[in-house]
């Protein structure tokens, strides 16, 4: 759809805002070489996501609230008000159409199970979205594998896989993949995976975080022992000290950040759709997700509705931004296309 043809539209982006549109979200060529405009994206962008009104209207009434929403839409994110995620920016009005931030994926404890989660994960990072994962379903490390009589080398063993896979797709052609790790802190494979990133030389491309469940709190708290336990079976293989463990997600935390923690239970007690447990998040875990499930993200700049005459804020600029914003978001909906 052609859009914003009014000539006072304008575009005003520093040399630094052209060089990362650049690099990372105008068309290219078969060169690599930018064969897009930024104000061609901004038009590209808009135009394709009011196209979601189609989904709710037909005929002329439709029409007309596309190209108002296209206008919207146009004005606001040149006044860097609003910004959508970047695979929106990327591929909406293109061949992927996948406009998705991130996705949780379940993976599931067999050989098949690990690795059709890491096809799922390259088709994700290919077209330019994170992933979250729950390992916590993988049976431990030296654990049983009655088909070979083997053993299993544990969920870090497979994360280092994921991240290794990581390493070589770029999203959307353009930049590196993030993804989100979790695991249960019941799991018996709990302390290899608190220290996992302790000298920052493996699984650089994880955010990682324990699950932390009320009855582990309770007996921080108690100061009592605390049961890890092998999802594989529900038998307990060891008893630890439960503020000995705590104490070691602590110290990673002091060291370099990770990990992190998500309080499991309380998550799943506010979960919408509770016959979907939640096990994971998307990287940056602002978005607790069931399995195959994604995010459509987009940020406001408060900044810009800050008044130096008034030292204080425009509230009805703000007010109308966060209403355009949501029925954009809610086109997002509409116009993607899950990989």
């Amino acid at each position: 759809m052609e859009i914003g043809r009014d000539r006072r539209i304008g575009v005003d982006l520093s040399e630094n805002a052209i060089a990362v549109l650049k690099k990372r979200y105008l068309k290219k060529d078969e060169r690599g070489e930018a064969v897009e405009e930024p104000m061609n994206m901004f038009r590209r962008v808009a135009g394709n996501i009011a196209e979601g009104e189609f989904r709710f209207k037909e005929g002329e009434e439709a029409q007309r609230l596309c190209e108002e929403s296209s206008e919207r839409f146009l004005r606001l994110m040149l006044s860097r008000k609003f910004m959508p995620n970047s695979p929106t920016l990327m591929n909406a009005g293109r061949e992927l159409q996948q406009l998705s931030a991130c996705f949780v994926l379940p993976v599931e404890d067999s050989i098949d199970g690990i690795y059709d989660t890491l096809k799922h994960q390259a088709v994700i990072h290919k077209s330019g979205g994170g992933t979250g994962f729950g390992f916590s379903r993988l049976r431990p490390k030296n654990d049983l594998v009655k088909s070979t009589m083997g053993v299993s080398s544990g969920p870090v063993s497979f994360m280092a896989i994921y991240d290794a896979s990581t390493d070589k797709i770029k999203q959307g052609g353009t930049r590196r993949g993030a993804n989100m790790g979790i695991l249960r802190v019941d799991h018996p494979d709990i302390e290899e995976f608190i220290t996992c990133k302790n000298d920052n030389d493996q699984i650089n491309n994880f955010n990682i975080s324990v699950a932390i469940t009320d009855a582990f709190m309770e007996a921080v708290e108690g100061d009592t022992d605390f049961d890890l336990v092998n999802p594989r079976d529900g038998e307990v293989v060891e008893t630890v000290r439960a503020r000995d463990l705590f104490s070691k997600i602590v110290e990673g935390a002091w060291l370099n950040g990770e990990p992190g923690v998500v309080f499991i239970d309380k998550i799943n007690a506010d979960n919408p759709t509770p016959q979907f447990p939640i096990e994971s998040t998307n990287p940056c875990s602002e978005a607790h997700l069931p399995p195959y499930d994604s995010c459509n993200l987009g940020s406001i700049n408060l900044e810009r509705f800050y008044r130096d005459e008034a030292g204080d804020v425009d509230w009805e600029d703000l007010r109308e931004t966060v209403h355009t914003t949501i029925r954009f978001l809610d086109n997002v909906i509409e116009m993607n296309s899950y990989p």
